[in-house]
């Protein structure tokens, strides 16, 4: 590695931390603050870099956010007493899903009754009670939609007494794929892409798919009541908007089927996407189907979200290396 590569890296580690031992990464003093000799500052940025990256290991985000001592399961700031749980399913989709079931497979044991969680192809790992189902990404296919309707017939026998397990990761939101009844998936390809080239914001773009997924915007919660549920994120979003991760499926939705029918009036796509998605949500607006559930839902009293991983967790911890 030559010197100015050298800096590059360092200087891309620095990025992370909005100060490096109480000097400005845009300060003149940075330069005489960092060591001089080039392999003494690729060996720093380097460990700065491996303290962000440990600190969201998906395996290691698990661990440290989740711990069980006999009966007790305690997750964040939570206690959950397993002896008052008949069963405990295990669902989810991401990029990172067979790290996180692996150590929740370590954690909980023959505790688990069954899961299934939604991988990438090529991202997999030996389980033994959590079925990694592998699918497409960043582009859903008919494997995803198989995966999920699965993880769907799995909610739907969750009682009151069971406890629901979902861990959410970066791609969770093409790889937690299921269209609404009607609607298939190259339909809802179609409507993305028209979606996209129309200009429409990332919000617009989540309030029209919301309302045509079986799992989004709150619908997995609806699935899996009245269930407990604990959902653990690692988020590749910033600011960590509950809703926008994965298409929030644990998280009341604030938007309507009328706001879903406002942006496809906005960019003049009313005409030009799929007559199924254009009956379902004409449907929606006449009250024929269900709304998303919103903030208030009685089905949220007993779900739990939980960052687990974050861009903020990784700046912290390379901040507290510095």
């Amino acid at each position: 590695m030559t010197a100015q590569s050298g800096y590059a890296t360092l200087h891309a580690a620095f990025r992370l931390c909005p100060s490096v031992r109480g000097v400005s990464v845009s300060s003149p003093d940075l330069h005489q603050t960092l060591p001089r000799d080039r392999k003494a500052r690729k060996a720093l940025a380097l460990d700065l870099l491996q303290a962000a990256l440990a600190a969201v290991d998906p395996a290691a985000a698990i661990r440290r956010f989740v711990a069980r001592e006999g009966d007790l399961l305690r997750v964040g700031d939570r206690l959950y007493d397993l002896r008052q749980y008949e069963r405990i399913f295990v669902v989810g989709g991401g990029k990172a899903g067979a790290p996180m079931a692996q150590a929740i497979e370590e954690i909980l044991g023959d505790r688990i009754t069954a899961g299934l969680v939604n991988v990438k192809y090529g991202y997999t790992a030996p389980t033994r009670l959590i079925e990694l189902n592998q699918a497409g990404h960043p582009i859903p296919d008919e494997k995803g939609v198989a995966g999920t309707q699965r993880m769907v017939e799995l909610l739907k026998q969750a009682g009151e007494r069971d406890l629901v397990i979902c861990l959410i990761s970066g791609g969770g939101s093409a790889l937690m794929v299921l269209p609404v009844p009607g609607v298939s998936l190259a339909d809802k390809r179609r409507l993305t892409d028209a979606l996209l080239r129309s200009g429409a914001t990332i919000n617009e773009i989540n309030a029209v798919r919301k309302h045509l997924s079986q799992v989004k915007g709150g619908n997995l919660a609806r699935l899996a009541y009245p269930a407990e549920i604990i959902t653990l994120i690692l988020s590749d979003v910033l600011g960590n908007p509950l809703d926008v991760i994965a298409s929030g499926p644990t998280v009341p939705d604030t938007s309507t089927f009328a706001d879903a029918w406002k942006v496809l009036e906005k960019y003049d796509l009313v005409e030009v996407i799929p007559p199924a998605i254009a009956d379902y949500l004409r449907a929606g607006l006449a009250g024929q189907v269900p709304e998303t559930p919103k903030p208030g839902d009685p089905i949220f009293q007993k779900t739990y979200n939980l960052i687990i991983g974050s861009n903020e967790i990784a700046v912290k911890a390379a901040q507290e290396r510095a």
